[in-house]
């Protein structure tokens, strides 16, 4: 089994579990769901270890948390601000963009109501691509067949900042494949690309699934226009991706990438958004044994990292209460 599919599946079901154990008292809960990425990234887990903690305390406080695997940071934004989600794991650069109402929300109005609640873990750029594909920078992917993403996933979005950086385009490609994370590791395996362009925590379960079956290596980023994307993204960060995390990952590899965050609408209730971020807080210790990307998270800097967004009420509430804002 994969870590962090393992880790996916531990922290759903416990969630399903703990609201299985509950009292009969659902008819008063407040229901809310998150939506999350696809089953072998990190979103997923994260999702279902904020519902963990939620549904641990349902039976004091009436909240009962689900999770959705979806699209992704796109998706989510979107299906929030349609009001079919009630909040959402965007990446940092995703959450910028809807409240401008620019790059993938061009056609949209400025998301004005979007609102931060904080941030997670941190997203380095993992581009693998197959050792006989003869790849060693994003520009070598001319005339190639690269996963850029499914669309409305984030993935797809820092796939066309990557791209643009080295100084090519999806038409470039041989084929811009579209394909989901939970797809890509069996077909760079398979031979059916020659690349697949990625951004997740670590350690994730479709890297580890990729090096673990196949000849893959993840690319080191320092030729392929890191310096361009810093300098004109203030969302990214540079990151690092340590040697021997994945299999035949023998040394750092140099990458950049955004932060994960948490968000929702300015209609969710104060109450609600006040329950969840003290159920994580008040549990932090708990949360960050609930997958090896949140190892080095630390509070203060959840509640200001990466977030443009305005922070909800209910979140600043509980946050002054901790004297951290």
């Amino acid at each position: 089994m994969l870590k962090s599919s393992t880790f996916a599946t531990a922290i759903i079901a416990a969630s399903i579990g703990l609201t299985a154990s509950l009292p009969a008292q659902a008819a008063d809960s407040q229901f809310i769901t998150i939506g999350t990425g696809g089953v072998t990234g990190v979103y997923y887990p994260t999702g279902g270890a904020i519902c963990r903690l939620v549904n641990k305390g349902r039976k004091d406080h009436g909240v009962r948390c689900s999770v959705e695997s979806t699209g992704g940071s796109v998706y989510n934004t979107r299906t929030i601000r349609g009001g079919e989600l009630d909040f959402g794991i965007v990446q940092s650069d995703v959450q910028s963009a809807a409240i401008e109402g620019v790059r993938a929300f061009k056609d949209d109005e400025p998301y004005s109501d979007l609102r931060a609640v904080f941030s997670v873990h941190s997203e380095p750029m993992h581009v693998m691509v197959r050792k006989d594909a003869n790849i060693n920078s994003v520009a070598d992917m001319k005339g190639k067949r690269v996963n850029i993403g499914n669309p409305g996933s984030g993935t797809s979005v820092l796939a066309a900042v990557l791209m643009d950086a080295a100084g090519i385009t999806p038409s470039d490609l041989s084929l811009a494949a579209e394909l989901k994370s939970s797809e890509q590791a069996s077909a760079l395996c398979d031979g059916k690309i020659d690349a697949a362009i990625w951004a997740a925590g670590l350690p994730n379960g479709s890297t580890m699934e990729a090096t673990s079956t196949c000849d893959v290596k993840i690319l080191d980023l320092t030729t392929s226009g890191t310096d361009k994307v810093l300098s004109q993204n203030a969302a990214y960060a540079a990151a690092t991706i340590p040697a021997g995390l994945y299999p035949g990952n023998e040394v750092d590899v140099a990458s950049w990438g955004p932060k994960a965050t948490f968000v929702t609408d300015a209609s969710t209730s104060d109450e609600v958004v006040y329950v969840l971020v003290k159920s994580i807080f008040d549990n932090f210790t708990d949360f960050k044994k609930l997958h090896p990307a949140f190892k080095t998270l630390q509070e203060e800097n959840m509640v200001k990292d990466g977030l443009s967004a305005p922070l909800h009420p209910g979140a600043v509430k509980y946050y002054k209460e901790r004297g951290w804002l």
